[in-house]
C-alpha cells in the first residue's frame, strides 16, 4: 500500500492511498474519531496503528475510483518527522571504494518539502556548490532502542524517497559540520509516497534515478549500499530512541552528483515508490559548471569518508 497526503484544490493535507499508480483515494472516512493536531501527528498515529486501519483503507480503495494523480498536488508524506537520521558515506560507489566506517548524522525536520515544491539555496549560505543526493529512506514503524540486526526489519514500516541536498565547498580551514552542510530549510525533498514494507521484496535491490533539466545524473541501485538497513538501524538505535514516523535515509552513491542552481528542475524516481519533482531557486543567482561533478565522483571512489560533507567538498 502506498500512502500520502494531497491537496485537491479545496482541502489540504488529505490522507490518501494510491490506486494502480495513477489515482489517489481519500481514506479520511476511516479516521472518524481520530484526533490529531496536524498532518504529521496524523500520519504518525496511522503508522503506529496501521494494523487497525489497513483493512478499512483497502475497502475504501476497492470501491472508489479516486482522483487522477495529475489533478492533485502531492504533499510530503511525512511533513515534519520528529527525527531524520542520514547515513554518511554508505555506498561502495559501484564497488570502487573500500568499505567505509559506519556513521550517521541528524538533519533538521524543517528541511522537508514535497513534490512540486522548491529547494531554496539560501544566499546567506557561503557554500561554493550545492549537490543533490538521491536516497532511499526507511520509515520506522514502532519504538526502537538497542535493536539487533536480527530484529531490525520488524521495526520498519515502509520506505520513501529522499533527496539529501548538500551545501559544499565552504572556506578551506573554516569550521564546518554536517548541520551546516545539510540542514538548511528545503534541503530535504521527500516522497512522493510511503510504500509499506510488504510491497518491497528486497529494499537492497531498488533502483534510484535523478535527472536535472532532463539530463541524467545519478542512476544506481541500493544493492551498492555498504551497510545494509538492519545494520543502520542497529547502529542508530544503540544511541538514539526511534519512534513511529522517524526516518533513516540510507545514503547515496556519489557517482553522478552535479550542481544545483537557479531554475533547475529535478526529477527523482524511486522504483516502486514513484517520482518526486522539485524546482531550484537561488536568489543570489550563483552559477557553477553544469553536468556531473567528476572531481567529486573521483574523490568519493578513494576517500575514507571521514571528511564527507565538510568544507573540502568531499
Amino acid at each position: 500500500m502506498k500512502l500520502g497526503f494531497y491537496n485537491d484544490g479545496t482541502n489540504d493535507w488529505i490522507l490518501g492511498v494510491v490506486k494502480n499508480d495513477t489515482h489517489i483515494v481519500d481514506v479520511s472516512e476511516a479516521l472518524e474519531g481520530v484526533h490529531a493536531h496536524g498532518a504529521q501527528e496524523l500520519i504518525t498515529l496511522i503508522i503506529a496503528n496501521f494494523d487497525k486501519v489497513k483493512d478499512t483503507f483497502q475497502k475504501l480503495v476497492d470501491v472508489s475510483d479516486g482522483i487522477p494523480l495529475e489533478q492533485v498536488k502531492i504533499r510530503p508524506p511525512l511533513p515534519r518527522p520528529d527525527q531524520i537520521f542520514c547515513m554518511a558515506v554508505n555506498y561502495l560507489e559501484f564497488g570502487q571504494r573500500p568499505m567505509p566506517q559506519i556513521d550517521a548524522f541528524q538533519k533538521s525536520s524543517d528541511c522537508v518539502i514535497g513534490d512540486g515544491d522548491t529547494v531554496r539555496l539560501d544566499p546567506n549560505c557561503e557554500a561554493t556548490i550545492f549537490h543533490h543526493e538521491a536516497e532511499l529512506a526507511v520509515v520506522i514503524g514502532s519504538d526502537a532502542k538497542n535493536v539487533s540486526q536480527a530484529d531490525a526489519m520488524d521495526k520498519v514500516f515502509g520506505y520513501t524517497g529522499f533527496i539529501d541536498v548538500s551545501a559544499r565547498g565552504f572556506e578551506p580551514g573554516g569550521r564546518t559540520s554536517f548541520f551546516q552542510v545539510k540542514s538548511w530549510p528545503t534541503f530535504g525533498p521527500m516522497g512522493p509516497f510511503i510504500i509499506t514494507k510488504d510491497e518491497i521484496e528486497d529494499p537492497h535491490a531498488i533502483s534510484l534515478h535523478i535527472t536535472n533539466n532532463g539530463e541524467e545524473r545519478q542512476a544506481f541501485s541500493t544493492d551498492d549500499m555498504a551497510h545494509k538497513i538492519p545494520e543502520c538501524i542497529e547502529f542508530i538505535t544503540r544511541i538514539a530512541h526511534l519512534g513511529p514516523g522517524d526516518v533513516i535515509s540510507t545514503g547515496t552513491n556519489h557517482q553522478g552528483l552535479g550542481a544545483l542552481q537557479h531554475g533547475d528542475q529535478i526529477q527523482f524516481t524511486v522504483e516502486k515508490i514513484g517520482t518526486l519533482s522539485v524546482n531550484v531557486d537561488d536568489p543570489a543567482r550563483r552559477e557553477w559548471r553544469r553536468g556531473v561533478d567528476e572531481e567529486m565522483a573521483a574523490r568519493m571512489r578513494t576517500s575514507d569518508g571521514t571528511s564527507m560533507g565538510m568544507g573540502d567538498r568531499k
